[in-house]
């Protein structure tokens, strides 16, 4: 069985510039990988997959950050282990593997914070146009939207693909 791909905890930089994916493992964020392969491949760049767990979107009280340490981390592994298959299940569904330079990327913080943090210098940013979060009836979804608008790098939104036509 082959050795399962490293995680870094560090953000991505654009040393060399690549195709940086943003992936929470939602269908979205799947379609947005596989395109991301293919554009990584068609321009000869490398693919940066950026998870972002975010352990406390309101900031913790005195005291707490100890006690949520455990959490934390716990939160983090299975990121990175969803990170992992992720990758695996877009690459099994490719008729052509992607063979291209490749690292994962698991960061604590702000989501948005984090993504736009990392597109300086990056050849494009893929996001697809809804996550994890809900609010399934808006058009896209509020990571895809900043990116559109704050990035400092070109963004690709990939949408969902066409269902199959009911019979």
């Amino acid at each position: 069985m082959p050795e399962p791909l490293p995680v870094l905890s560090a953000p991505p930089t654009a040393d060399p510039p690549g195709v940086l994916a943003a992936c929470d493992g939602s269908d979205g964020s799947l379609w947005a990988l596989e395109r991301a392969m293919s554009e990584a491949q068609l321009f000869g760049l490398p693919l940066y997959v950026l998870a972002v767990v975010n352990p406390s979107p309101a900031g913790y009280p005195p005291g707490m950050v100890e006690l949520v340490h455990e959490s934390v981390e716990r939160m983090t592994v299975g990121m990175a282990d969803g990170l992992r298959r992720s990758v695996a299940t877009v690459q099994a569904a490719r008729a052509r593997p992607y063979t291209g330079g490749l690292s994962l990327h698991v960061v604590l913080g702000n989501v948005i914070e984090v993504l736009l943090s990392c597109t300086p210098g990056q050849h494009t940013l893929v996001v697809g146009t809804r996550g994890n979060g809900g609010f399934s009836r808006l058009l896209l979804g509020s990571v895809s939207t900043a990116a559109v608008h704050h990035a400092a790098c070109p963004v690709l939104v990939v949408p969902a693909p066409p269902a199959p036509p009911a019979y």
